[in-house]
């Protein structure tokens, strides 16, 4: 699986071959079925997690049981609760796999010692920290200022790869708004 996922890899961080081995040597490829989950609230999330294939998701319950999606995950995408991994604190997300999906694991122990090593990884891996945060800004700003119709058309050009894929209530609840506006807006 991991040679599914190297074209990737290569092209996100100049990496030589003996550099791209040792990242898959520290790898572990895992398979999840439809709906399984991969991090459980109040877990302690340690690994790095890259989609090889499928579509996940992370959430959280808000006070009043609703489950609310802050992100989705494809092919390509890396998955993570950044401060649970951070802080090495208990999780308040949840990841699940919402369809059949392979994803590619680091401990956070190989993690670190392969940033350390591998100079280009560490680089890149900054990189995507920063894309991460800018579109979490983007998207705040979106869900306090953009109008329903336009959060709406953004998530679709914004995520063409996982707006066909993914329940319509977990769209929903991604916009930050109920499903029956969401079927109005989709009319």
């Amino acid at each position: 699986m991991f040679a599914v996922s190297e074209p990737y890899i290569r092209q996100q961080a100049a990496l030589s071959d003996a550099e791209v081995e040792w990242l898959r040597a520290r790898s572990t490829v895992r398979k999840l079925r439809k709906w399984q989950s991969l991090l459980h609230e109040g877990e302690v999330w340690r690994l790095q997690c890259f989609i090889a294939s499928g579509c996940c998701r992370l959430y959280r319950f808000s006070e009043d049981g609703t489950n609310r999606t802050l992100r989705f995950a494809v092919e390509n995408w890396w998955v993570t609760d950044h401060q649970s991994y951070r802080t090495e604190t208990p999780s308040v997300y949840n990841i699940e796999a919402l369809a059949a999906t392979t994803v590619l694991t680091w401990t956070k122990a190989d993690w670190d010692e392969l940033l350390l090593a591998i100079p280009t990884l560490k680089t890149c891996y900054e990189q995507l920290q920063a894309r991460s945060y800018e579109a979490s800004q983007r998207r705040i700003f979106s869900l306090i200022s953009a109008s329903a119709e336009a959060k709406y058309l953004e998530f679709q050009q914004t995520y063409p790869l996982v707006f066909n894929r993914v329940p319509l209530h977990m769209v929903a609840s991604y916009l930050g708004m109920s499903r029956e506006t969401l079927s109005r807006l989709r009319r």
